[in-house]
């Protein structure tokens, strides 16, 4: 199972490697593979400081575990993702936040769901019939089967 990984995924397994979501991305077996566009390695320099602070990491340790999670995901330049995606994506997203029309479109390309913790999204997507998303509980269930 193909599955992108939304950034607010890996921001809640940087805060807290031993939740659900921690352990899912540092420990899931090869019936499931993690993509991402580079952005969100963008989105978690750029939020650095702050994800620090609030984990209480040293450096090292910050750096640590975000290289063992982006270690499991597979990064798509985002050159790659088909402009067609982009455009789809970008109709979906305009009403909701810029910065989820790279994962959006990866998904489209890569036919498969988002895995994502942003309700906003979801409940604005479902509204225009987008439907390819999975929750962590979804994910779960499956891992279990």
């Amino acid at each position: 199972m193909k599955i992108v990984v939304d950034t607010n995924i890996v921001f809640n397994a940087i805060l807290n490697s031993q939740s659900w979501i921690g352990q899912i991305l540092l420990h899931s077996d090869k019936s499931v593979i993690f993509y991402s566009p580079h952005f969100l390695q963008i989105e978690i320099q750029n939020h650095f400081r702050k994800i620090k602070k609030i984990t209480k990491l040293s450096d090292n340790e910050m750096y640590e575990l975000i290289e063992l999670l982006y270690s499991s995901i597979h990064f798509i330049s985002e050159e790659l993702i088909p402009k067609e995606s982009l455009l789809i994506a970008d109709k979906l997203t305009a009403d909701v936040d810029f910065d989820d029309v790279l994962f959006v479109a990866l998904s489209i390309h890569l036919n498969c769901k988002v895995w994502t913790g942003d309700k906003v999204l979801v409940n604005a997507l479902m509204k225009k019939v987008f439907k390819r998303f999975i929750n962590t509980q979804e994910l779960i269930e499956k891992l279990k089967k």
